[in-house]
C-alpha cells in the first residue's frame, strides 16, 4: 500500500473496532457516554462486527483500498470476492452492517447505498440467495436421550464421591431451553432474580431479546412442571440451584474441574459444546443439533402436539405468526395436508 493510501485510511485503521469511542466529533466522550454507547448493540453483536470490520480492513489493505470513507469499487468488490469464495448471503448481509456500523460510527456515509454497491449486492442475491440454514429441531425422544446421557456422580481420589455439578446443569440447560424456547443469549443471560414462583412451575421474566433490545417492554416465559419428573424443566433447575449453592447473579454457569460453580455464566460457545458432546454421548452425533435445537425442537414438538401457531408464539415470543411457522420442519410437511387426502 502506497503512504499516500496509508494515510486516507489511517481514522479506520485503529485495532479492530473503535470501541470503546473516546473521540467521534472532536469532543471527548464522558464515562457515561462511553457505556451508553457500548450498550446501543448487544456485546455478541458488537464482537460480531469488530472480527466483521477487520476482516473488511485487511481485504481492503490487499487490494489497495481505503476502508473509511470506503469507495463504492471497494466494497462491490469486497461482496464480489466473498461470492467467489462461497460466503453464505447471511454472512455477506452481516459483513456489509458492519460496515455501515463503523462508518456510521465516524460520522461517515453509508457506502453501501451507491447505486454500484445495491445493484451487485441485488445480484449477488438472486444468484447465491438461499433459505437459511435451519438448526434441526431437538425434541422427544431425542432430547430425553440427551438428558440420559449426563453426568451424576464425580467421583474424586481425595474425597468421596459427589453429585456431579455440571451434569446437573446440563439437565437442566436441556430441559429449560426446551420448555422455554429462550434463544440460546436469552438462556445464558438469565439470572436467579429472572426466576419467580408460580403454583404450576416458574415463571421467567425477560428483561431484552432480540426483538425487545431496549427492554421497553417485559417479557414473560412458563416454565411449567412436566408429569414425569426425569422430563421435568422445573425440579431439573431446582435441582441444580440446591446441589450449587447458588442463590444470586448468573442461572447457569461453567462448573470447575473441582466439581464446584464458577461466579460467571456459560456463553454461546460453552452451550453449543456441550449439547455436541452430550449428543456425541447419546449416539446421536450425526444430527447436528446446536444451541438453536431447543427452540426448534419446542416449536416443532408443539405443533405436531397440536397446538396452534399462536398459542407457539405466546411462548417463543415471535411477534410474527409466519416466522413460527418456518420453524415446522419437514417433521410435518405430510400431517393435515391435502394432497394426502385426494381419494385417488
Amino acid at each position: 500500500m502506497s503512504d499516500g493510501l496509508s494515510h486516507e485510511r489511517a481514522p479506520a485503521a485503529t485495532p479492530a473496532g473503535l470501541l470503546p469511542v473516546t473521540d467521534l466529533d472532536d469532543s471527548p466522550l464522558s464515562a457515561e457516554e462511553i457505556a451508553y454507547g457500548q450498550a446501543s448493540k448487544a456485546s455478541a453483536t458488537i464482537e460480531a462486527y469488530r472480527t466483521d470490520w477487520q476482516e473488511f480492513c485487511d481485504w481492503c489493505a490487499r487490494e489497495h483500498h481505503a476502508p473509511a470513507p470506503a469507495p463504492p469499487a471497494a466494497v462491490s468488490g469486497y461482496l464480489t470476492a466473498l461470492a467467489r469464495a462461497g460466503a453464505k448471503v447471511s454472512t455477506m448481509s452481516r459483513r456489509m452492517a458492519a460496515i455501515r456500523f463503523f462508518h456510521a460510527l465516524q460520522d461517515l456515509p453509508d457506502p453501501t447505498s451507491p447505486a454500484r454497491v445495491t445493484t451487485v449486492w441485488e445480484g449477488i442475491r438472486r444468484v447465491h440467495g438461499a433459505p437459511p440454514d435451519q438448526a434441526p429441531p431437538l425434541m422427544p425422544p431425542q432430547l430425553f436421550d440427551l438428558v440420559a446421557a449426563t453426568a451424576t456422580t464425580r467421583d474424586f481420589r481425595t474425597r468421596p464421591s459427589e453429585p456431579d455439578l455440571a451434569g446437573a446443569r446440563d439437565r437442566a440447560l436441556l430441559l429449560v431451553g426446551f420448555f422455554s424456547a429462550l434463544r440460546c443469549s436469552e438462556l445464558c443471560a438469565l439470572t436467579v432474580d429472572n426466576v419467580l414462583p408460580h403454583e404450576r412451575g416458574r415463571t421467567l421474566v425477560i428483561p431484552s431479546s432480540k426483538t425487545n433490545q431496549r427492554g421497553e417492554q417485559t417479557e414473560l416465559v412458563v416454565l411449567p412442571y412436566a408429569s414425569h419428573p426425569d422430563a421435568c424443566p422445573v425440579r431439573a433447575l431446582d435441582a441444580w440451584l440446591q446441589l450449587s449453592g447458588i442463590t444470586e447473579g448468573p442461572l447457569l454457569r461453567r462448573v470447575s474441574t473441582g466439581n464446584r460453580p464458577a461466579p460467571t455464566g456459560l456463553h454461546r460457545a460453552s452451550v453449543n459444546r456441550r449439547i455436541t458432546e452430550l449428543a456425541a454421548a447419546a449416539g446421536h452425533a450425526e444430527q447436528g443439533y446446536s444451541p438453536h435445537s431447543l427452540r426448534a425442537g419446542f416449536v416443532t414438538w408443539a405443533h405436531l402436539r397440536g397446538a396452534s401457531d399462536r398459542e407457539i408464539a405466546a411462548q417463543t415470543r415471535h411477534r410474527s405468526l409466519a416466522s413460527v411457522g418456518g420453524y415446522v420442519r419437514v417433521q410435518t410437511a405430510w400431517s393435515s395436508n391435502a394432497a394426502t387426502n385426494m381419494g385417488l
